[in-house]
């Protein structure tokens, strides 16, 4: 996750794997009982997709 995060101003892939290590971390944190980490990790997941799609858009976009 914390690579990804690092690496993720290079391509939109980055972001979608920093997304996908999120949703790992997430299904961790709730399926260990530590629900408010998985929680937080889910709303991490979220705002990357998010942040992904636009990045994805505006490439496409670019050229």
């Amino acid at each position: 996750m914390l690579l990804f995060y690092a690496v993720e101003d290079r391509s939109p892939w980055f972001t979608l794997g920093f997304s996908a290590a999120c949703v790992l971390g997430s299904t961790y944190g709730l399926l260990q009982g530590a629900w408010p980490f998985g929680l937080v990790e889910a709303i991490w997941a979220l705002v990357a997709m998010k942040k992904f799609s636009r990045r994805r858009q505006s490439s496409a976009t670019s050229g």
